[in-house]
């Protein structure tokens, strides 16, 4: 698999990374033993996972793997830190509680260092420099080799990068961010991405197969009933992409993928995959099976003709103040 440096850092990563979300939980530690034997011998290196994941058993099961089936040393390990399951308070960016929380995650993966350490989401009730102090401790300590953020707007981001920036060789520059991004969910173009690409960010980013909904597999009206758009976890996280605005763009993609003799898959990851800015989409795969299906894409390309027709049947609505206020 092709490895990409994250943003403007000298860590390689592979342009396809495998995602923790469902470990523990729907995906137990057999079918994760086949996706990560699957991912590694793929030549995949970034496996992404937090500490909320399952509970900690993500990160717990991700660990097992590595003592027993994948060398540490293959693999560029990701976690995040930040959200708690608090119905008051939804993220804590303390220095005190991320520091705690990444070595609860280094106790559960079994390693002393993490290669991306990520704040979760912005805390607006933490000073974003004392959030951005445990970045620089983590680092400094080696208990993280690299450090980012998700979840994080325009602006939180470039403040952040900034103030990171102010003050180099003592503060951490920012290496990534992990959005959402795909045909069906392009809102980071406004602002995340322009402020990542200028201040050299690399985006990590998340459902890139729009929930799912891309695949194809929710054309028609009935659910399928082994689907995540089916599940009690997830099917509230699904329904709003299934509405007409993401059938036409579903309908865009698979007369795409017909034309191209490939899968609907194939071609949504494609064009998110090398999108400008982009390191490597994050795919959540429950078992090999569905992982084998998402790595096919290494192969592909899309033609540009096909990637102008996507880009125009999935364009967001980019007015004042996005672009050029004299052109408007």
């Amino acid at each position: 698999m092709e490895q990409r440096h994250l943003g403007r850092t000298g860590l390689r990563v592979s342009r396809i990374g495998l995602g923790t979300l469902t470990w523990g939980r729907d995906t137990d530690e057999h079918d994760a033993a086949d996706v990560m034997k699957t991912f590694w011998e793929a030549g995949g290196t970034l496996v992404d996972t937090a500490d909320v994941y399952g509970d900690g058993d993500a990160e717990y099961l991700l660990g097992r793997l590595t003592e027993g089936l994948v060398p540490r040393r293959d693999l560029i390990i990701s976690t995040k830190a930040g959200s708690v399951p608090d119905p008051d308070r939804r993220f804590d960016g303390s220095r005190g509680h991320l520091l705690a929380a990444l070595d609860a995650s280094l106790a559960r993966l079994g390693t002393d260092y993490v290669d991306l350490w990520q704040v979760h989401a912005f805390d607006p009730d933490t000073p974003l420099e004392e959030t951005l102090q445990a970045l620089d401790i983590a680092v400094a300590s080696g208990r993280a080799r690299y450090a980012g953020v998700s979840n994080f707007c325009g602006w939180q981001l470039a403040k952040a990068a900034t103030w990171q920036l102010s003050a180099p060789g003592t503060r951490t520059r920012l290496a990534a961010t992990q959005m959402e991004y795909s045909l069906l969910q392009r809102g980071i173009e406004r602002e995340v991405l322009p402020a990542a690409l200028d201040l050299g960010i690399g985006l990590l980013p998340s459902s890139p197969l729009g929930r799912g909904v891309l695949t194809g597999k929710y054309r028609g009206d009935a659910l399928p009933p082994d689907s995540r758009g089916a599940s009690d976890h997830f099917g509230l996280f699904v329904e709003p992409y299934l509405d007409d605005t993401a059938s036409r763009i579903v309908d865009a993609v698979s007369t795409a993928a017909d034309g191209l003799a490939v899968t609907p898959l194939q071609v949504a990851l494609a064009w998110v995959r090398d999108r400008p800015g982009v390191a490597a989409p994050i795919i959540g795969a429950r078992n090999a099976q569905q992982l084998t299906a998402a790595l096919s894409v290494e192969a592909l390309s899309l033609p540009d003709e096909i990637c102008r027709a996507l880009d125009d049947v999935s364009a967001p609505e980019h007015r004042y103040p996005d672009h050029d206020w004299s052109t408007l």
